[in-house]
């Protein structure tokens, strides 16, 4: 009924057709600039592409859930590989440090041959070790080999927190490969982790270093793990 008794009073209908138009534009115009602005944001909300993580040291706190040695790794996304380089020549060099990834991007292995050790001279010797929170997956492994069959100058040592989806047999025969490469694996033992807090975990400063506390049942999953890596390489 509104609409149709403004229809009867056409002495007013310009200006209020000129009113409700520059209205509408008015409103149109800020309703427009105001959804720009809200949607300018949805494009910042894009996240980058995953980057590696590299470093001297990283927190406790990744120490302590991503390094610990439990059967079921449920949440444990990331890996954490701590590398000591030795490189034998004229003089000799020791490089150390670590990489941190996730499995929906590049992993630690992969990006270690590609950012940290992407050639290894002829006239050179080189030794690495690796302490790992969690033992290379099938794409990981045939990179290993790979390395290891190009570089026979290349020693490599793995030291593992746990056994990553061990019982796939794709995974077992990867290892398998690995191994017989030249490539030496084992399970992470209670001094092991000791090893890596107090050289590669930070530590709070002003303070004095923390001992490293194992956690429940450590000993006991070292040795499950053990007779698993037994099993599977044999």
């Amino acid at each position: 009924m509104a609409e149709k008794q403004e229809e009867t009073q056409p002495a007013q209908n310009g200006e209020n057709a000129a009113n409700a138009e520059n209205t509408e534009n008015t409103e149109n115009t800020e309703n427009t600039e105001n959804t720009e602005e809200t949607e300018k944001p949805k494009e910042l909300e894009e996240l980058p592409p995953f980057e590696i993580v590299t470093g001297e040291r990283f927190p406790a706190f990744f120490f302590k859930f991503q390094f610990k040695n439990v059967e079921y790794s449920s949440g444990r996304n990331k890996t954490f590989l701590c590398y000591i380089i030795e490189i034998q020549g004229k003089e000799s060099t020791t490089l150390r440090g670590y990489l941190e990834d996730e499995h929906a991007a590049a992993h630690a292995e992969d990006a270690f041959f590609n950012n940290i050790l992407p050639t290894c001279e002829s006239g050179l010797r080189y030794s690495v070790t690796w302490y790992v929170s969690s033992s290379p997956c099938m794409a990981c492994a045939d990179r290993i080999t790979k390395a290891l069959q190009k570089n026979k100058n290349l020693r490599l040592s793995i030291l593992v927190g746990r056994l990553f989806m061990w019982e796939e047999p794709e995974i077992q025969a990867a290892l398998k490969k690995m191994k017989a490469a030249g490539c030496k694996m084992r399970i992470m033992k209670p001094q092991d982790f000791d090893y890596v807090w107090k050289n590669f975990v930070e530590q709070e400063e002003g303070e004095e270093a923390k001992a490293f506390v194992p956690w429940e049942d450590i000993q006991e999953n070292f040795q499950f793990y053990e007779e698993k890596l037994a099993e599977l390489l044999q």
